[in-house]
């Protein structure tokens, strides 16, 4: 197969081996090719235990401590007071049936979805268009909730999603390439204990 330039480059930095957080953090900054960090670091853990057995978890969120590099454009799909709520909470786009719209109309300068369960079955016509990307609410992830004021401080201040593959890695973003030098470094060791 045939790579890119920059590909090359950065995977000439790249040594098989084991690296400390700090190193791999640094290595994560040296090999960003993007002027606007969209590249992030993510982290596998391996762990001890079966995640098959039906007790243990292997999904769900988690709150990054140093917050995102940059504040996640947020759509909340709500009405009456929870949209009230999340305009106060900092919501970038509150709406409804005007929202839906815009959305199939070609609409997707946002990060993430946070809606009703009310709202959630005029939402589910939108599964096309917003589940490929990741975007699609859901119960489980907290992003479909009736308190949507915390819901929406909470993705603001860096919430995060962490999984375990069924061979027992843990999976999760520490940070993107433009966080602060000790912020996905220390989000790691953090994760790790």
């Amino acid at each position: 197969m045939k790579r890119s330039k920059a590909y090359r480059k950065a995977d000439e930095l790249v040594q098989a081996r084991l690296y400390s957080p700090a190193e791999a953090v640094e290595l994560a900054r040296k090999t960003s090719t993007n002027e606007v960090s969209t590249r992030r670091s993510r982290s596998r853990c391996g762990w001890a235990w079966t995640p098959a057995r039906p007790t243990r978890w292997s999904a769900g969120p988690s709150t990054c401590r140093t917050g995102p590099a940059r504040r996640p454009a947020l759509l909340v799909f709500a009405t009456g007071n929870r949209a009230e709520q999340a305009e106060a909470a900092g919501a970038d786009y509150v709406g409804a049936d005007d929202l839906i719209e815009r959305i199939q109309g070609g609409f997707l300068d946002f990060d993430a979805v946070v809606a009703t369960p009310d709202m959630m079955g005029k939402v589910g016509r939108l599964g096309r268009v917003l589940g490929p990307r990741g975007l699609m609410p859901n119960p489980k992830t907290g992003t479909v909730t009736t308190d949507v004021g915390k819901a929406v401080s909470d993705i603001k201040g860096g919430k995060i999603e962490f999984r375990v593959d069924r061979h027992g890695n843990l999976h999760f973003v520490i940070g993107k390439a433009s966080f602060p030098r000790p912020g996905a470094g220390g989000e790691l060791r953090r994760r790790a204990r």
